[in-house]
């Protein structure tokens, strides 16, 4: 389905979030999408920058890698379906204690905001982050 740039606010299309994966140089930011919720993990730059260890993760949405603790290409992906109660309560875990502690929300992927159809999600509540300032651009 295509979508037009901007058509959403808070939407950042996966080739921005691509382009944003650690290989834009110094001066670039470095996005990773967890649950849906893109994070600015610039800051983590010696885990998640270019030959960095979790540097996979990045780029993407990468809930399932984060649940399973996986770094296989084959992980690298949103989908849950088929994780056990243990792996979806590490990602909770990993996302409230990692993620949304050390790392400013930028952003939520279309598949979070949207509904299948691409019409506007009803049911979306953005996550809160009242110990960072949110800045109003990328």
């Amino acid at each position: 389905r295509p979508r037009r740039p901007g058509q959403h606010g808070e939407t950042l299309s996966l080739l921005k979030i691509q382009k944003l994966s650690g290989y834009g140089g110094e001066d670039q930011p470095i996005y990773l999408a967890v649950k849906g919720v893109v994070f600015d993990v610039t800051s983590g730059k010696e885990f998640y920058g270019q030959g960095a260890p979790y540097n996979a993760l990045t780029g993407k949405d990468s809930t399932r890698g984060v649940a399973k603790m996986s770094l296989d290409p084959a992980d690298l992906t949103h989908d849950t379906t088929g994780l056990t109660a243990k792996e979806l309560e590490a990602l909770d875990e990993v996302f409230t204690k990692v993620y949304k502690a050390k790392y400013p929300i930028v952003g939520y992927t279309a598949r979070r905001i949207l509904n299948e159809d691409g019409s506007p999600n009803l049911d979306f509540k953005p996550e809160d982050q009242p110990h960072f300032d949110i800045k109003d651009e990328f």
